[in-house]
């Protein structure tokens, strides 16, 4: 019942907010992943890049521009988890001072709203910022795979390990940099959930700009039409 008193202090405005949010999070993910084959996404023509980056290593030789190129992969992951992990820290600090919060808060949307209420969208902004920072840690792990089984790459073209083995690296390094994505997705998500702290409406606004933001650079952006003046010419991936 305490629960149910406490949802009262929601407007009916607040749980459309929340569903958009939670909605569009939900679908730009979908479409970006899953896109039309006649109009793929940036991510979708870079993994046939990676494929096609992991068929040319196998014949490159010295192999010192793929290290390098995935060390600095590692590298923005690990960047990337360390600016969430602060990020963290600052928003759980905040949940130990909403009354202060609040006082700030109140002055931009002039209502006097419970502390409960600044808690529980501060946790909004927490839970997005952590399913970032755990999306960061993996895609660095699977990098970290990724490097492993490049090194396992025989060095003779013509040794029947050589490709097999550089497909799965290239499917592993396109699993990591999908993870890399979603946790980019999830901070720009954080960062639409802060407009709930000024009101429902905000949320709203703030989640339709930042799907025209992910919606504009993965469909309509001048990096995708430099992409696709030459598409690599890889085959669907097979299971391995």
């Amino acid at each position: 019942m305490i629960w149910l008193d406490r949802l009262e202090l929601f407007s009916a405005w607040d749980f459309i907010a929340l569903t958009c949010f939670a909605a569009g999070w939900f679908w730009i993910g979908w479409r970006i992943e899953n896109p039309n084959p006649k109009r793929p996404s940036v991510s979708a023509l870079m993994a046939d890049f990676r494929r096609e980056w992991m068929k040319e290593m196998v014949t490159r030789s010295p192999r010192i521009f793929d290290s390098q190129v995935i060390s600095s992969l590692r590298q923005a992951t690990a960047f990337f988890a360390s600016a969430t992990m602060l990020a963290l820290g600052a928003g759980l600090a905040l949940i130990g001072n909403t009354e202060q919060l609040a006082g700030v808060a109140q002055d931009l949307a002039l209502e006097q709203t419970p502390v409960f209420v600044w808690e529980i969208k501060i946790i909004l902004v927490l839970a997005s910022l952590t399913n970032a920072f755990l999306a960061f840690v993996w895609s660095h792990r699977l990098f970290g795979y990724c490097s492993v089984l490049m090194a396992a790459v025989p060095n003779e073209a013509s040794d029947p390990r050589a490709y097999p083995r550089s497909r799965q690296a290239a499917e592993i390094n396109i699993t990591a940099a999908r993870s890399f994505n979603r946790g980019l997705r999830a901070t720009y998500f954080s960062l639409a959930a802060l407009a709930w702290l000024v009101g429902a409406e905000a949320l709203i606004i703030a989640t339709i700009v930042t799907l025209g933001v992910l919606y504009r650079r993965e469909f309509i952006s001048r990096s995708r039409r430099i992409l696709m003046q030459s598409e690599p010419k890889t085959v669907a991936p097979t299971k391995l």
